[in-house]
């Protein structure tokens, strides 16, 4: 499970240096993690279904409330029985 919060990427500003990973899905489509250089926590990560976005761990945020609550939900086939998300305003996709 992951928790990020994502924006257009013409509105981050990255400072610093990160090493950085890319991977490739089965859809051959590929999307580049970018890991802090001294404790190797994913900072932010792109490409994949959305090119144009920036995502940013929620723990990664000074304030990791800044979001509310989660607009959409992907990747629920795979999820966890445990976990379900009830809000009706949230978009679901698998």
């Amino acid at each position: 499970m992951s928790a990020q919060a994502r924006w257009p990427a013409e509105c981050v500003e990255v400072a610093g240096e990160s090493n950085q990973w890319t991977r490739t899905a089965d859809s051959g489509q590929t999307t580049t993690y970018h890991f802090c250089r001294t404790c190797g926590s994913t900072v932010y990560y792109g490409g994949g279904n959305f090119p144009e976005l920036i995502a940013i761990p929620l723990g990664a945020l000074d304030d990791p409330y800044i979001v509310d609550s989660p607009d959409y939900s992907v990747w629920e086939r795979r999820r966890h029985d445990w976990l379900e998300i009830i809000d009706p305003d949230v978009e679901h996709s698998d």
